[in-house]
């Protein structure tokens, strides 16, 4: 696989901050791949994202999309490769179900025609029926069903990567759980670069092909699920794997 994203000493601080939001971070991420950033608040995964799509710039080190130093791309270029999702959504209220997922296209100046097709196969593929939700707005519509619209949105114009940050953090246990389970599937079929930002060690491990673990802007380790658990590379990642233990041992205890 070809590589789809690469960090070189990436470094980004704020300005009063005490210490770096990212702290000299390389890695590569390669092309179709899962991945998934786990670590508590403030540890710079967000950061990390809003680096990849230009929402801050660094202050040293190269990101590399595709070959390309995004730094020499034009932003808007940059941008309308990339699909973002964020957990409020972000929803234009006085905008239908149908006009919010055909934002870019009017934008890019699409055909009606092409637009409402393009709508509609979006609004079937994240499990909304098109002549039940094209034409309702974002309030009539539960926090699930706003979230798929969102994740539609960001496919309308088939983005290369998509970045989520903390999409199902504000949704129910039940409707978090299937709303993974359809990402899940719908990664195996569209083949997408995704990375997903989540402070839960149990959503990043069953969505990541790979994990990205951070804490105090710093990449602590960078591997699959069942690697991090044999091999936790430090005592704030052993103690993430704990956590989790722990969990899986309280409903141990009650079945």
């Amino acid at each position: 696989m070809s590589t789809a994203i690469a960090f070189n000493d990436v470094t980004k601080t704020f300005p009063g901050a005490n210490g770096n939001a990212v702290d000299h971070v390389s890695l590569t991420i390669r092309e179709g791949e899962f991945i998934t950033i786990l670590g508590s608040s403030g540890c710079g995964k967000t950061t990390l994202l809003k680096l990849i799509n230009r929402l801050y710039e660094p202050d040293s080190g190269s990101i590399v999309l595709f070959g390309e130093d995004i730094s020499t791309v034009d932003v808007v270029k940059v941008r309308r490769r990339i699909g973002y999702v964020i957990q409020q959504v972000g929803l234009f209220p006085h905008y239908t179900v149908g006009e919010n997922i055909a934002t870019v296209p009017r934008l890019l100046k699409w055909e009606k025609d092409r637009i409402r097709a393009r709508t509609d196969e979006l609004l079937e593929l994240v499990g909304l029926a098109p002549d039940e939700f094209r034409d309702r707005y974002p309030d009539q519509l539960s926090g699930g069903q706003q979230q798929r619209v969102g994740l539609a949105r960001a496919l309308a114009v088939d983005p290369k990567i998509m970045l989520m940050d903390e999409p199902f953090g504000a949704i129910d246990s039940i409707t978090r759980e299937k709303l993974q389970d359809e990402l899940l599937s719908l990664h195996r079929g569209m083949g997408k670069t995704i990375l997903f930002v989540t402070h839960d060690i149990e959503e990043a491990f069953k969505l990541g092909t790979r994990v990205i673990l951070m804490n105090e802007g710093k990449l602590l380790q960078f591997d699959t699920p069942d690697a991090i658990i044999r091999a936790p590379a430090d005592p704030f990642v052993q103690s993430l794997v704990n956590s989790a233990r722990a969990k899986e041992q309280f409903w141990e205890n009650y079945l």
